[in-house]
């Protein structure tokens, strides 16, 4: 079976890999295609998408979008989007303006905590200008927890509400945006405390039905630790308002250790290629295992 991962991320955010590494990657573990979905940054898509066509990969350029809805956050996986369109830079100035502002500030409140960290030290591990990922990259090398997770609960994301920087761009305005570059919008883990946690069952198909009425076009119909009941619920969400299907292990490397590309906690669960082959039909830009990166102009 041809496989795929549609929800991906290299150290452009808080992955392990280089992009180009992910691609080779992916190729050794016999995937057909992927998107790299780093957090609120493209910076890694061009170096991933040269790769993935040196390798005779299937790519899809893409973000994982943070964005607000009724008071929630949720992750939006963005895919096939042409970066270079007024409508993507509208929204994509908003995202990096806040993922790097109030670095030195952030800094300071860790170090208060005790931690061993300067401004230069960060400095070394940016790629491209200087943001969040880059201050949980620095930590990650302190080697201070085994996950990466830990370092945002207990350093990033105290510093980042403290200093009044949680805001994200809200949903009713990202999703046009989004569109208006060719690109599809995807739910990401609905299930998880960033999505749609704490709510009835009634609660997350109104807020899926809400979202889909503001220009949401699929959510993931699969993902490594979705239960039983989840997988048939987003199955359920998926066919009655006929939402695309999208699905991804939410990779990051070492920072995540027990989840492999393409296939999350388990080899059993590889991700069929039909799942690329529906998105792209769908979007503006796409790199097709047997052709060079295209635009698609039939798209609406």
């Amino acid at each position: 079976m041809r496989t795929i991962d549609l929800h991906v991320h290299s150290l452009v955010s808080d992955g392990s890999l280089r992009p180009e590494e992910i691609a080779a990657h992916a190729a050794e573990r016999g995937l057909s295609a992927f998107a790299l979905t780093d957090h609120d940054n493209i910076a890694g898509d061009e170096a991933a998408w040269q790769a993935a066509e040196r390798l005779g990969l299937g790519f899809l350029p893409g973000m994982e979008l943070s964005v607000r809805f009724r008071g929630r956050k949720l992750h939006i996986v963005c895919l096939g989007f042409d970066a270079e369109q007024p409508s993507f830079q509208e929204i994509y100035r908003k995202v990096r303006a806040g993922k790097e502002a109030k670095i030195p500030e952030i800094i300071d409140r860790i170090a208060a905590q005790g931690v061993p960290i300067r401004l230069a030290d960060v400095e070394a591990f940016a790629y491209g200008p200087l943001d969040r990922y880059a201050i949980m990259r620095y930590l990650v090398s302190l080697h201070l927890y085994a996950h990466a997770q830990p370092l945002w609960d207990n350093y990033l994301d105290p510093a980042v509400q403290a200093l009044g920087l949680a805001a994200a761009i809200e949903a009713e305005e990202a999703l046009p945006l989004i569109h208006a570059a060719g690109g599809v919008t995807s739910l990401a883990h609905f299930h998880k405390r960033i999505g749609l946690k704490g709510l009835t069952r009634d609660e997350q198909e109104q807020a899926v039905r809400e979202l889909h009425a503001l220009g949401l076009d699929g959510m993931e119909a699969w993902y490594p630790n979705y239960s039983e009941d989840d997988r048939t619920f987003a199955g359920y969400l998926i066919e009655k308002y006929h939402l695309l299907p999208t699905a991804g292990t939410d990779y990051h490397g070492t920072n995540r250790p027990e989840i492999e590309l393409g296939s999350g906690l388990q080899e059993e669960n590889a991700i069929p290629f039909s799942l690329f082959e529906g998105v792209a039909a769908r979007v503006r830009r796409v790199l097709s295992p047997a052709a060079p990166m295209r635009d698609v102009h039939n798209y609406d």
